[in-house]
C-alpha cells in the first residue's frame, strides 16, 4: 500500500489532499512518525523519524494521531481481497505482503493490476506492486513505480536488471556494508558479481555466502504465510565505550524512539508479553534484563537499563532494546510471487 496510514487519513479528510501529512506521536511527547505521505517525503521526512525533526524539515507538516482501529479495519478488507487470488500470503506489516501466485492461471502482471484495482474500488486507497520470480526481485521491483504503479521483472530479465542495481537495494546491506563495498570499488550488483563466493566469505563472513547469490538475483526463500516473529529489537555498537549510566541512558532514548517507530510500522497489532534491555560490556560479556506484563515505555526501559548496568558497572560497548510477542502457531508454505 502507498503510505497506508497517511493515505487513510487523507481519504477520510479530503481537505488534507495535496498537503504534507504525517501520522504519529506529538512533538512534546518525544513522538515518532509511523508514516507520512509523498508530499511530506519531498522535504526529507520519513517513517520512524522523530516528530520534532520532521517538523524542522517540513514546518507545515500536519501531524495526526494514529487510529489503529481504522487501519486494521482497512487492512482486513485488503487481506480478504488478496485471499481471493491465493492462500500463500506472507504479511510483512499491516500494509505490505508477499503473494505466491504460481498456481493462479492468470499472468502475474495483469493479475497485479486486477488486485490493485479491486483494492482501490473497495477502499479508495492506491497500492503498488512488484512482480518477480522470487521475494528479492519482487520487493525491489515494488519500489520502482510508486505510488500507484507496478513493475515486472521476468526470469529472463533478472541478469540485466541486477547488473546496474545499486548494492544498497539488496536486503541485508546497510550503511556500514555499503561503505565497505564502496571502499572495494563496488557500487552496483554487477560490480559485486566480480567477486567469487570464497572472496565474499572472507570479506563478510557467513553473509558473503548469501551475498554471492543475492547480487545475481537468486533468492530461495519461500513465501511463508503468517509466520510472525517472536521478538523485535534494535541495538547499537558504539565506537567508544560508554563508561557511565548517564551516557547509557542518553543512548537508550535514541534506541527507544527507533524501536517505537519499528513497532508502529511493522508490528502494530501484536500483543507484547515482555520488554528487555541487552548490554554487551567492553570485555564482551553480556547481560539481559527483561520484565513481563509491561507495555513499552521509556521509564520502564530505563529501569531495566539501570538493573542491567548495575550487575557489573563495566563500560558498555553495545545496548539493545526490544520486545517479545505472544507466540502463535506457525504455518508452512511455498514460493514464486507478486
Amino acid at each position: 500500500m502507498d503510505c497506508f496510514y497517511a493515505a487513510i487519513e487523507v481519504r477520510d479528510r479530503p481537505s488534507l489532499r495535496g498537503k504534507p501529512v504525517g501520522v504519529g506521536g506529538a512533538r512534546d511527547r518525544r513522538g515518532v512518525l509511523t508514516t507520512c505521505n509523498y508530499e511530506a517525503r519531498k522535504f526529507g521526512v520519513r517513517s520512524a523519524m522523530p516528530t520534532f525533526m520532521a517538523l524542522q524539515r517540513c514546518p507545515n507538516l500536519i501531524v495526526l494521531p494514529t487510529r489503529f482501529d481504522v487501519y486494521r479495519r482497512d487492512a482486513a478488507i485488503i487481506r480478504g481481497i488478496l485471499h481471493r487470488f491465493t492462500s500463500l500470503i506472507e504479511p510483512l506489516s499491516l500494509d505490505e505482503a508477499y503473494l505466491d501466485v504460481t498456481a493462479h492461471p492468470g499472468a502475474p502482471g495483469p493479475l497485479a493490476q486486477v488486485i490493485r484495482g479491486t483494492i482501490f474500488r473497495k477502499t479508495k486507497l492506491t497500492s503498488s506492486a512488484g512482480i518477480g520470480p522470487n521475494k528479492l526481485i519482487a520487493k525491489i521491483a515494488s519500489d520502482i513505480n510508486k505510488p500507484n504503479g507496478q513493475f515486472e521483472v521476468t526470469p529472463e530479465q533478472v541478469p540485466a536488471f541486477m547488473e546496474k542495481l545499486p548494492v544498497r537495494k539488496i536486503w541485508g546491506i546497510g550503511e556500514k556494508t555499503e561503505k565497505k563495498l564502496e571502499e572495494l570499488g563496488v557500487k552496483t550488483c554487477g560490480e559485486l558479481q566480480r567477486f567469487s563466493r570464497p572472496e565474499l566469505v572472507d570479506l563478510f563472513g557467513k553473509f558473503g555466502v548469501e551475498l554471492y547469490d543475492l547480487c545475481r538475483g537468486i533468492d530461495h526463500r519461500p513465501v511463508e504465510p503468517d509466520r510472525p516473529r517472536k521478538s523485535l529489537s534494535t541495538e547499537e555498537t558504539f565506537t567508544v565505550d560508554l563508561a557511565t549510566l548517564e551516557q547509557c541512558e542518553e543512548k537508550l532514548e535514541e534506541l527507544f524512539q527507533e524501536l517505537m517507530g519499528d513497532l508502529a510500522q511493522k508490528e502494530s497489532t501484536r500483543a507484547i508479553t515482555k520488554i528487555f534491555v541487552k548490554l554487551k560490556f567492553n570485555d564482551f560479556t553480556r547481560t539481559t534484563a527483561e520484565r513481563a506484563g509491561l507495555a513499552p515505555s521509556l521509564p520502564d526501559f530505563r529501569s531495566l537499563l539501570d538493573e542491567a548496568f548495575a550487575r557489573t558497572g563495566k563500560p558498555v560497548r553495545l545496548i539493545g532494546v526490544g520486545v517479545r510477542f505472544a507466540e502463535t502457531s506457525p504455518e508452512s508454505a511455498q514460493i514464486d510471487l507478486l
